[in-house]
């Protein structure tokens, strides 16, 4: 039943041009350099410290790590993270 789901939301981007991280509730990244990342669509954060953000996604999580981290906006959804970004993974693991 879920790979139907999935099927039918991958048929409603193409076919109705919707974007697809609202239609399948993907996270959204958006980078600059790698000084700062806004990231939209999270499910909440998992942990945070000064070298590494895990965030929550419907499936999986993203981990964030490098240096100096600070949380500059934190909202229901959306998150503001500031400092030297070494590295972002997708993990569909939730450990």
């Amino acid at each position: 039943m879920k790979k139907f789901q999935t099927w039918i939301k991958k048929w409603m981007v193409d076919q109705m041009d919707l974007p697809a991280d609202v239609v399948m509730d993907l996270p959204r990244l958006t980078m600059v350099g790698h000084l700062h990342v806004y990231i939209e669509n999270h499910q909440g954060v998992i942990r945070f410290t000064d070298k590494e953000l895990r965030l929550a996604m419907t499936e999986g999580q993203i981990i964030i790590q490098g240096e100096g981290f600070i949380i500059k906006s934190i909202l229901p959804e959306e998150i503001l993270l500031e400092g030297i970004i070494n590295h972002i993974h997708y993990s569909d693991n939730l450990n």
